[in-house]
């Protein structure tokens, strides 16, 4: 594992690039990151639940269960349409998916730093990154009520947190030659 993240260490450090640039204009542009975020979705869902009626339609008859296709698609039409027609609650659900998707990452790299310690030094990074995801999940739950810009200055500022830590990860993986990887991985 350490030498394909010593191999792919650019990767890295182009989503904490990413990060950056995401958070800078989050913090920018508070009103347009939120609204974007939820029409986003909103038009992600209703093509993604467009496609899916399509194949439910196509495979009837092939397939048992092409109704269960059709029916996720319906909803998924159904929920890209309220996110256009009610983007008020649309964003406050939103919210509560990125909460969980921050608090699911922040997880998995905590228990990726606990796997790496004895390849990687300054683990410890992933593990500050794992526990910050973690922290603005769980802000993002207990405070909702503090105000849709507030929340997009926060999701700007732990981007940019966020990116800093994943460049400076990258650039110790970068230092780091696949041979001294193989060598600690007994590969």
């Amino acid at each position: 594992m350490i030498t394909m993240l010593s191999r792919y260490w650019w990767v890295l450090a182009l989503r904490g690039l990413m990060a950056i640039v995401f958070g800078i204009l989050a913090l920018l542009w508070p009103q347009i990151t939120l609204l974007t975020l939820i029409y986003l979705f909103g038009a992600y869902v209703l093509l993604d639940g467009i496609f899916a009626v399509i194949t439910g339609i196509r495979s009837y008859g092939e397939n048992e269960r092409w109704w269960a296709v059709l029916l996720e698609g319906l909803l998924g039409i159904a929920v890209g349409v309220l996110a256009f027609v009610w983007p008020d609650v649309t964003g406050l659900v939103l919210l509560y998916f990125i909460a969980a998707w921050a608090v699911i990452t922040g997880i998995f790299e905590i228990f990726a730093a606990i796997r790496l310690r004895r390849e990687l030094t300054g683990e410890w990074l992933m593990v500050l990154s794992g526990l910050l995801s973690i922290a603005f999940g769980v802000a993002l739950v207990i405070f909702p009520a503090a105000g849709a810009l507030a929340l997009t200055w926060l999701i700007g500022a732990y981007a940019i947190f966020f990116g800093i830590l994943l460049i400076i990860l990258a650039f110790r993986l970068r230092g780091m030659r696949p041979s001294e990887g193989e060598a600690l991985t007994g590969v």
